[in-house]
């Protein structure tokens, strides 16, 4: 394992959750005995909760396998380096551009909205029509100097 990440949501959603839990029991449970109250907030907080893991369970990890081979593993999907044409680290200046208009249909896109940043792999495989991977992620520049060092320079 050369690089491994797990995409959380920002510590602050999970206090939002909670409060969103508590302000919707405490409309459910208003002038009613406090079973209306306590049964809604376990429920929504359960509810809310895990809604937060599930957005959460993204994992990013380059690995290298033992012909040398590295692999970018982005949840279910994977990629070769063999493939790596160019690559490039988006800041958050450019995200915006990079997901909107020149944003190509065939790309494949790994996008959580609470992360800045991405990495941009074009791909040059003759068998495989996706023109380029983008991929949200906290350091862009550590993803794609572990995976493709010859072709990223700092």
């Amino acid at each position: 394992m050369l690089y491994a990440e797990r995409q959380w949501v920002p510590w602050y959603w999970w206090g939002l959750a909670i409060i969103a839990a508590i302000l919707t029991a405490t409309q459910l449970g208003m002038n009613r005995s406090m079973a209306w109250f306590v049964a809604p907030l376990v429920l929504f907080s359960v509810f809310a909760l895990w809604g937060l893991w599930q957005l959460s369970t993204t994992r990013l990890t380059v690995e290298v396998d033992p012909d040398g081979t590295r692999w970018l593993r982005v949840g279910t999907a994977q990629l070769p380096n063999t493939v790596v044409e160019k690559v490039l680290a988006v800041p958050e200046s450019a995200k915006r551009n990079a997901m909107g208009r020149q944003l190509d249909p065939a790309a494949f896109v790994a996008s959580k909205s609470w992360m800045k940043q991405m990495a941009m792999i074009v791909l040059d495989d003759p068998e495989d029509p996706t023109p380029y991977w983008l991929v949200s992620t906290k350091d862009p520049e550590a993803v794609l100097a572990a995976f493709v060092p010859e072709l990223f320079s700092r």
